[in-house]
């Protein structure tokens, strides 16, 4: 009687904890490259569901019908050589399952990885997201504006975001957009998006950089054309240009709030690609570090012609 009151209330309160739980972000897409992780996510708990229900009904046929039985002390069970059926089924069916699984993934590879299906033939939105200890910097060259841990973007539109970092390794993430992307030093990577409902997202840092992790977040709000063209005449008619000593204070480590500049960090902080691509970027190293490498390069090179003559 304990036991079963036990369990009851075992059962209230896990229920009850669940009731609190917020739903799952990433299984609620407002785009198309959310939708399609949404619904590979989907069908791959659908397929182990019906995994785990099969091998347990299995497990519990076998307890009953093999069962130990009330057999005379010297009785000896058949000797049964293996069962090829049961042996293919046994290796086939998960040699089948991680095929199409497999096949699953890569094809939704190249979907998130493109441009989403639908805006081909639409001019993208490009925002150049870079981080820092422990804040996010998005550059918007073409509307010449920078916000500081918030994100303002367009619906029905393709985004291109062009992501490095100058810190550690981070990750970009907008669970209802779609999904993470690394952003490194010394090197940019793109990742293609898009929103199709207006609202306010959820968007941080997936990957671990440090005690000011937890807070590496931001906020994202998604809105019509229209209205994020008020918001960039806004920005213009209010907000202070960004001058490179103002950036170098918001690199240093810390938190920040919402902060919004005209101008980009992109004029006197290049993103890391093209010739500035590889240069140890975020690094702080001066022209002279520069010059003297590319002395040492020179000499290098001139020492490795006098070997081959």
């Amino acid at each position: 009687m304990k036991l079963k009151w036990a369990l009851i209330s075992l059962v209230v309160a896990y229920m009850a904890i669940l009731s609190g739980c917020e739903p799952l972000t990433v299984l609620d897409p407002k785009g198309p490259q959310a939708e399609v992780q949404a619904n590979d996510i989907k069908l791959s708990i659908f397929i182990m569901s019906f995994i785990v229900i099969v091998v347990f009904a299995m497990l519990a046929y076998m307890l009953i019908k093999y069962r130990a039985s009330k057999q005379r002390e010297d009785y000896e069970p058949p000797h049964i050589e293996g069962n090829p059926i049961v042996e293919i089924i046994i290796v086939g069916i998960p040699v089948l399952i991680v095929a199409f699984l497999s096949f699953v993934s890569v094809q939704s590879n190249y979907k998130v990885e493109a441009t989403p299906v639908g805006y081909e033939d639409q001019e993208p939105l490009v925002v150049y997201a870079s981080t820092s200890n422990w804040k996010w910097h998005f550059s918007y060259p073409e509307e010449n504006i920078e916000t500081v841990n918030y994100l303002y973007i367009p619906t029905d539109r393709p985004l291109e975001f062009k992501l490095y970092s100058y810190g550690p390794i981070t990750s970009f993430w907008i669970p209802q957009l779609g999904g993470q992307k690394y952003a490194m030093a010394d090197m940019v990577t793109t990742l293609h998006l898009a929103a199709e409902d207006p609202g306010e997202y959820m968007g941080r840092n997936a990957n671990f950089n440090g005690k000011g992790f937890a807070q590496n977040t931001f906020n994202v709000t998604a809105m019509s054309q229209e209205e994020f063209d008020e918001w960039v005449e806004e920005v213009h008619e209010t907000a202070e240009p960004l001058t490179e000593e103002k950036f170098n204070e918001l690199l240093e480590p810390g938190h920040l709030g919402q902060m919004t500049f005209t101008g980009t960090h992109l004029e006197f902080s290049p993103a890391p690609e093209g010739e500035h691509g590889g240069h140890n970027h975020g690094s702080g190293n001066s022209d002279e570090d520069s010059e003297e490498h590319d002395q040492h390069h020179d000499e290098s090179s001139e020492e490795n012609a006098d070997h081959h003559h």
